[in-house]
């Protein structure tokens, strides 16, 4: 399956990027093989295998750490390198009008 670039520049735009056009290239032919090994996913049979709801099986336990408090990192510490802030607070640009 290959995206035209029109289709590239349609999920750019709602991913809100700009490509250059060697970008809006290596990404048409990036996706299109994605969506060809998609597309060989859905031929397989899974008839047989039960929908899971998580990544891990019933009664599996992942490797998570212990949910134990511990100290927080410092604000100034956190602040340190900020290119802006306002307060103990990141400032960042507004995104949303």
């Amino acid at each position: 399956m290959s995206l035209s670039l029109e289709e590239v520049r349609r999920v750019a735009s709602l991913a809100r990027l700009r490509l250059s056009a060697e970008e809006e290239r290596l990404f048409q032919g990036q996706l299109s093989a994605i969506l060809d090994h998609v597309k060989q996913l859905e031929a397989l049979d899974v008839s047989a295998v039960e929908p899971m709801t998580h990544a891990l099986a019933q009664g599996e336990v992942g490797a998570l750490r212990p949910d134990e408090p511990a100290p927080s990192l410092d604000p100034e510490l956190a602040l340190a390198a900020a290119p802006a802030r306002e307060g103990t607070a990141f400032q960042v640009p507004r995104i949303i009008e």
